[in-house]
C-alpha cells in the first residue's frame, strides 16, 4: 500500500522541528529521505560518481549548518535541491577534466535485461543503454544553466515553481530554458530520439525513489 503524502509531509515536518532543536538522529532520517534523489541529481550534473557523492555530502554538511535559518516557506526537498544545484555547479566551474576518459559513464546503466519488466531481450536492453549514452552526451553538451534545469524538471520531475525557486530565478526562465533545451536536444538526437526523452526520464525518476 502506498503511503499517504500527507502523513510523509507531516513526518518530515515534525523530524525537520526535532533536528532544528539539535536532534542529530532525527536529522540523519531527513538524510536518508533526501539523499538517493540529491545524488541522483548531481551525478546527471557532474557525470562522475565520486563527485556526486562530495556534492551531496557537502549539501547536507552546509544544510546542517544553515538549518536554524530553514524557515518552511519552500518545502524542504526545494531547498535541499538549491544547495545541491548550487554546489555541483561550483565544482562543474572548478573542474579541471581531461578532454577523453576511459571510465564508463555512472549515468548510463549496464545493458541488462529485466525478465522482471517483461524485457528478456538482450537488444533491446542494449538499446536502452545506447539511448542513455546519447542522452546523456547531449545533456553535457547544453549550458550548466539548462542543463540544471532540464535535470530538475524533465528527470528529477521537480514542478516548474519549485526548480524556479531551487535555481534562483523566475518561472518563466524556468519555462524558457525547457523551450530551449528541447529544442537543441531535438537539433542534436532527432525528432524519434528526442522523443523518448520523456520515457527515459521516467525511468531514471522510477529508480530513485
Amino acid at each position: 500500500m502506498a503511503s499517504d503524502p500527507r502523513h510523509d509531509r507531516a513526518d518530515e515536518a515534525d523530524l525537520l522541528v526535532r533536528a532544528q532543536a539539535g536532534d542529530h538522529a532525527a536529522f540523519g532520517r531527513l538524510v536518508r529521505l533526501h539523499q538517493r534523489r540529491l545524488y541522483s541529481c548531481a551525478l546527471q550534473l557532474l557525470a562522475d560518481a565520486g563527485e556526486a557523492e562530495d556534492a551531496v555530502q557537502e549539501t547536507f554538511l552546509r544544510a546542517y549548518r544553515a538549518l536554524a535559518k530553514f524557515d518552511g516557506r519552500s518545502e524542504l526537498s526545494t531547498w535541499l535541491y538549491r544547495i545541491c544545484m548550487n554546489v555541483s555547479l561550483n565544482i562543474l566551474r572548478k573542474r579541471r577534466r581531461a578532454a577523453t576518459s576511459d571510465i564508463a559513464d555512472p549515468r548510463v546503466p549496464e545493458p541488462v535485461a529485466d525478465p522482471t519488466q517483461g524485457d528478456t531481450d538482450p537488444r533491446r536492453s542494449v538499446e536502452a543503454v545506447q539511448l542513455y549514452g546519447k542522452l546523456a552526451a547531449a545533456l553535457d553538451s547544453l549550458s550548466p544553466s539548462l542543463r540544471s534545469t532540464v535535470i530538475l524538471v524533465c528527470i528529477q520531475g521537480v514542478p516548474q515553481k519549485d526548480a524556479a525557486e531551487a535555481l534562483g530565478c523566475p518561472e518563466g526562465t524556468i519555462a524558457w530554458r525547457i523551450h530551449e533545451a528541447r529544442r537543441r536536444l531535438r537539433d542534436l538526437l532527432g525528432e524519434e530520439l528526442a522523443s523518448e526523452i520523456a520515457t527515459v526520464a521516467a525511468a531514471s525518476r522510477g529508480r530513485t525513489r
